[in-house]
Parts: C-alpha cells; sequence; structure tokens
C-alpha cells in the first residue's frame, strides 16, 4: 500500500461523533486524503452549514493519523459540491438501520431545475417492527440533522436522519 491509501485507511474508519455507528466514509463526509510531500491532507465536508460537529470530527481525523505515524495532517473543509444524504453509503444505510435509525432515501436522479410540490411527507418505516403506522414528534432530535418519530403499532420512539 502507498502512504496515501494507508491515510485514507485510517481516514475512513474515524467515527463520527454525533452518529457514532458510522465512519467518516460511511457517512459520505471524508472526500478525499491526499499527500503532498510528507503532509497528509484529508479533505471533509460538512453535512450541513454551521455543523457544530466539524471541528470535533476535525481535531479526531488529525489525531487519529498522527496516531498511525502520519506526523504532519492538514484537514481541509470543501463545501461545495454539498453534502447531500445520497453520499451515506449502503453499508453507513445499513449501520443506521441496525441501531434503530431510520437513513433516509435516495433521491431521484434529475436533469434540470427539479419542482417543488408541496404533498405529505414520505412513509417512514419503523427499524424496529418495519411498520408503515409512524408519525414525526419533532423537526429536530438530538441533533439538527435528525427528526423524531415514533411507531403507531410497537409504540417505540425513533430517529431519522434527514433528506438533504
Amino acid at each position: 500500500m502507498t502512504a496515501t491509501a494507508d491515510a485514507y485507511a485510517v481516514a475512513a474508519s474515524v467515527p463520527d461523533p454525533e452518529l457514532p455507528m458510522l465512519t467518516l466514509q460511511d457517512l459520505g463526509i471524508l472526500r478525499a486524503v491526499d499527500t503532498e510531500g510528507d503532509t497528509v491532507i484529508a479533505t471533509i465536508t460538512p453535512t450541513y452549514s454551521g455543523c457544530p460537529a466539524m471541528h470535533e470530527i476535525s481535531h479526531d481525523l488529525q489525531h487519529r493519523l498522527q496516531q498511525a505515524g502520519f506526523a504532519k495532517v492538514q484537514v481541509r473543509t470543501q463545501l461545495a459540491p454539498a453534502w447531500t444524504s445520497d453520499w451515506i453509503t449502503n453499508d453507513g444505510r445499513a449501520k443506521l438501520q441496525a441501531a434503530g435509525i431510520v437513513a433516509p432515501s435516495a433521491a431521484p436522479r434529475r436533469a434540470g431545475p427539479v419542482p417543488l410540490t408541496l404533498l405529505a411527507r414520505p412513509t417512514v418505516a419503523c427499524p424496529r417492527c418495519g411498520s408503515t403506522r409512524t408519525e414525526q414528534t419533532a423537526a429536530f432530535s438530538a441533533t439538527a440533522c435528525k427528526s423524531l418519530h415514533r411507531c403507531l403499532d410497537c409504540r417505540e420512539p425513533f430517529e431519522q436522519v434527514k433528506a438533504i
């Protein structure tokens, strides 16, 4: 393996501080890991503008790369293109489901402008029992990127990562 590949493997395994069952790779916020001379440069994108976890993610990423033997580490933030929940990997979606958190469904691919339609929210299936008889109880959960729901059949509360 090359130094860049080794550094990427370390960076890809760093857990997200708000969704610790996911790595930065699972969440899709790790954009690139490159080397310039003896410096490792990791590029990340926040899930949304103003994400309070970015400072912690940057610090943890730098620390883990340095612990792995990369003395010079720089973490860059890339804002464009903006992160989308479509970047959550299939493994990440499975890990969310296993933790009782619903991943957003993938957005349909369209060319050109996206029409705005005001329809009922899509059905969210309960990650515990699979029932689609659920209701949103709060637009925000423990973090701004998740909403809180309740299953009307098993009565269990659960979170959903918001689609962006």
